[in-house]
This record gives structure tokens, C-alpha cells and sequence, in this order.
């Protein structure tokens, strides 16, 4: 158990006592933190909103200030992946599971289930549906992860701080604070976030590979299979994070990210290819003509429209807030060793626009099928609609193996990602933690998984995640005000030698004449 931190044993307790009130109480669970949850949309709507807005300009500023030649490590130190392994692991962790089965249900669902503005079906629903899918998986999202990771890469590589998210506000409350209780409370806070996060979506994820296998191959999608789909991913991925990550995420991502690819080509070919590049477009254009009319959108006059954005706009920044400490550490970890500018101008641009991709090919060849009414595919179940809608496409069912392959990947990385993070907020910010610690908080994680699904506790706790973003927001915004503090303050330090000398140059001419 060695440099296992405090943190560790309160984070346990606190995880463990929601998993037991999830297995005992699961509907009162899920009463009281939908309740919660509601409140905070309908009365911090406003602020998310304005929040994200606000990080997505600081980030911009930063890059393009005199911030952005700063090095995520120490003078001269060049990065520690190059830039394709880099990619392929911060789009692994970050967006994972979700772009698989996301990039077919939402654009379905905000065309033909519930539109934002527009009648459902309509052809304004459609361009709407592919606009608001951009704008929730763009940038925004993105410069929240980025935001953190950057902030911790700063603190931890460049100026020596402990890998914590407690450390990074040293240069406002002082260390004494930041390695006492205050400190412990904000780490803690950011373990069980990730724990809430990382469970809910490997149930969520055994459930999707379960009724994938069942569509392909017609094997019984019932909790014992979904139980040995956990058991056999926890083993995986518990052998990916014992070799560390060099080895195990590195290889993983790679190889999921050219499968990805592989799955992509396929179905733009077999698909509507050129219906697929003309919404690409038309929707890349409506996405920036119209990304601050989305950003500020809050609805106050109309109830529908405002239950909508309180379901899918709130819903995705809190959830993005809530997977930043884990997405944000893990960027951090790989990204030694680059420049603020190339850091930033990656974690923003490269992801975005690769989710941009999957939305078009995946999003649009799901609506071609229902638009023509070949396929209902906004009557499947989410774990099932890109199955679904696979299977009306030639070589459906290979796409739908190689599915199931990508999302067993994608299951294991970002499970193998959250037990690094997890073993460094818990050791002390160790960038290496020890082997048992990551295995102990994997298998912790799919012990909760097990018992989430079991239970039917899953709204329960992703609804706890969302709860506990709204504390950690006020974290991110102290991150910003405290990295801008520090990088300040060392820029106008590194200034003044060279003032010193211009002014020691020009004594000396006018000593000279």
C-alpha cells in the first residue's frame, strides 16, 4: 500500500456506502438524486452555460497569449508520445464507449423522438439534430477536459507539484490548506466522481456488448451474460493496467483507433455517401454559424424546449464537468513534454473534429433508413440502435462484429485509464502507481458495475455524478484563476533578467559617448 493516501480510505467509505444504499434502496436512490438533479438544471441552467462559454475563451486566449510557448515539462524536454499515439489515447479515454452507440441514438432521437425546435421528422429536425450533436460532443466539451488537463500538466511537469487536482490550487490558498483537510476534501472529490462516472458507463457498456452479442450471434441478453462480459472485460483490463501505460492503453488505442477507422470506411461506403458529406457540411457550417445561439440558449419562455435543453444540453456539461478530473489527469500523464500552444490547439481541434465524423457517418446513415422509411431505428433501445441500423447495410453484420470489438476496447481503455487516474489521486499524485493500487480500484469498479446492473441502479448514480459536478464547476474555475496566477507570475520573472540586461547595455553606451 505504498504512498496510498488518506484520500484512498475516505473515498472507499463514501463510495461504498452509495453502492450499498444502490443495492438496498435503488428506487429511493434514484428519487432523491432525480430530485436533486432537476433542481440543479432548473436553477443552475444559467450558469453551466455561461461557464462553458467562459472556459472555451480562456482556453482560446491561452493558446494564443503569451502562455502558449510554455512547456508541459521542464526546458528543452520533448513529448513522451508522438502525435498519432497521443490522439488515439486522449480520444480513447475521453470520448470511449460513448461515440459508438451516441453517434446513432442522439441525432435519431433529436430528429424523431424529441426534436429541439422543430416538428419531429421534419427536415428542420434533421439539420437540428446533426447541429446539436456537434455542438454537445465540439469544443465545449473539449475545452472543459482540456482546461484541467492542462492545468495539472502545468503544475505537476513544469513546476514539480504533486499530480493532484488539491496541488494546482496551491498558488491561491497556500500549501498549508491545499495538503490539509480542504486539500484531501477536493481530491476526494474528484475520485468519486470518476468512480460514479467510470461504473455507471462499464454497466452501461456490459449491457451494449451483451445485446450486440445477442444481435449477432443470438446468445440470451441476460444478467449472467452481461455478469461474464464484465468478468472477462475486468481481467482485460486489469492485465492492460499491470503493464502500464506504455504498453497496455498505448497498444489498446492504437489498435481501436485504426479498427475505428476501419468500421467508419466501411459504413461510408456501404452507406449514403454522398447524403453523409452534404450534411457533414451544411452541418459544420450551421454548427459555427450558430455555436453562440446554442451556447446561450436557456429557453425561459418555453417549457418544452427548456425540459430539452435541461435533458441533453445541462445534462452533457455536467456530465463533461463530472468526467474531468479522470479525463483531465489521464491527458495530463500523456501529454508531458508539449507546448501549451500545441497542447491546447490538439485537445481542441483533433477530437472534436473526429467526433464531427462519427456523428456524420453513423448519425446520418441511421436517419437515411428512418427519413425513407426503410427502418424505425428510433424504436430500438439505445444499446441496440447502431446494430440496428448496421444491419440494413451491406456487410452489416461484419460492421457489427467489428462493433462489438471496438466497444470491448473502448471498455477496457477507458476502465484501464480510470484505475491509473484513480491509483495516482489516491498515492499521493504518484505518476506510476503501483500495480495493486490501480488492480484493487479495477476490481472495485467492476464490483460496482456488477452490482449497478444487478440492481438497476444506474440512473441512481449517473444522476449522482451529475450532482457532483456542480461543486467540482466552482474547482475548475479556481484552476483557471490559479494557472493564470502562476504562469503570470513566472513569465514576469523570466522578463526581468532580460530588462536588466537591455538596461545594463544601454548605462554602457551612454558611458561610452
Amino acid at each position: 500500500m505504498r504512498n496510498v493516501s488518506v484520500v484512498f480510505w475516505y473515498s472507499v467509505t463514501i463510495c461504498a456506502l452509495f453502492v450499498l444504499i444502490g443495492a438496498v434502496a435503488p428506487n429511493q436512490l434514484e428519487t432523491w438524486s432525480s430530485t436533486a438533479t432537476t433542481f440543479i438544471s432548473d436553477k443552475f441552467g444559467w450558469y453551466y452555460l455561461i461557464l462553458f462559454v467562459l472556459i472555451f475563451f480562456f482556453c482560446v486566449f491561452i493558446t494564443f497569449s503569451r502562455f502558449g510557448k510554455i512547456r508541459l515539462g521542464k526546458e528543452g524536454e520533448r513529448p513522451e508520445f508522438n502525435l498519432p499515439t497521443w490522439f488515439a489515447m486522449l480520444f480513447s479515454a475521453g470520448m470511449g464507449m460513448g461515440m459508438v452507440f451516441w453517434t446513432t441514438s442522439e441525432p435519431i432521437s433529436h430528429a424523431f423522438k424529441q426534436s429541439p425546435n422543430a416538428p419531429l421528422g421534419s427536415d428542420m429536425a434533421i439539420k437540428e439534430s446533426m447541429q446539436y450533436s456537434f455542438f454537445h460532443w465540439g469544443v465545449s466539451a473539449w475545452a472543459v477536459y482540456g482546461i484541467v488537463a492542462l492545468v495539472l500538466a502545468y503544475f505537476k511537469f513544469h513546476k514539480g507539484y504533486p499530480g493532484l487536482v488539491s496541488a494546482t490550487l496551491t498558488p491561491i490558498f497556500g500549501e498549508r490548506a491545499m495538503q490539509g483537510l480542504p486539500g484531501k476534501l477536493i481530491d476526494t472529490l474528484a475520485i468519486v466522481a470518476t468512480v460514479f462516472g467510470v461504473a455507471a458507463t462499464l454497466g452501461f457498456g456490459s449491457a451494449q456488448i451483451n445485446e450486440g452479442l445477442s444481435f449477432v450471434f443470438n446468445t440470451p441478453a441476460t444478467f449472467t451474460v452481461q455478469l461474464l462480459v464484465l468478468f472477462i472485460s475486468t481481467v482485460l483490463f486489469i492485465i492492460s493496467a499491470y503493464s502500464g501505460v506504455h504498453k497496455g492503453i498505448k497498444y489498446l488505442s492504437n489498435i481501436n483507433m485504426g479498427l475505428g477507422f476501419v468500421l467508419l470506411i466501411m459504413l461510408f461506403i456501404a452507406g449514403p455517401t454522398l447524403y453523409i458529406l452534404n450534411m457533414f457540411t451544411n452541418t459544420l457550417g450551421n454548427y459555427i454559424t450558430n455555436f453562440f445561439d446554442m451556447s446561450f440558449r436557456i429557453a425561459p419562455l418555453n417549457e418544452e424546449n427548456r425540459s430539452w435543453i435541461n435533458s441533453w444540453t445541462i445534462f452533457y456539461w455536467a456530465w463533461w464537468i463530472s468526467w474531468s478530473p479522470f479525463v483531465g489527469i489521464f491527458i495530463a500523464r500523456i501529454s508531458r513534454g508539449r507546448t501549451l500552444r500545441e497542447f491546447m490547439l490538439g485537445v481542441l481541434l483533433v477530437p472534436s473534429i473526429i467526433c464531427f465524423i462519427f456523428f456524420a457517418v453513423f448519425g446520418v446513415s441511421a436517419i437515411n433508413l428512418e427519413q425513407n422509411g426503410i427502418a424505425q431505428i428510433s424504436q430500438y433501445a439505445l444499446e441496440t440502435a447502431t446494430f440496428g441500423m448496421l444491419e440494413y447495410y451491406p456487410l452489416g453484420t461484419i460492421m457489427s462484429f467489428i462493433t462489438i470489438i471496438v466497444i470491448a476496447i473502448f471498455f477496457i481503455t477507458s476502465a484501464d485509464s480510470a484505475t491509473f487516474v484513480l491509483g495516482m489521486l489516491s498515492s499521493s499524485g504518484s505518476i506510476e502507481p503501483s500495480s495493486f493500487v490501480k488492480i484493487v480500484w479495477g476490481i472495485m469498479l467492476s464490483s460496482m458495475a456488477g452490482i449497478i446492473v444487478y440492481f438497476g441502479g444506474t440512473q441512481g448514480l449517473q444522476n449522482l455524478l451529475i450532482i457532483s459536478a456542480l461543486p467540482f464547476s466552482v474547482v475548475v474555475l479556481l484552476m483557471c484563476g490559479s494557472f493564470y496566477k502562476a504562469a503570470s507570475r513566472e513569465l514576469a520573472q523570466t522578463k526581468k533578467p532580460h530588462s536588466k540586461k537591455r538596461s545594463a547595455n544601454a548605462r554602457e553606451k551612454v558611458s561610452s559617448t
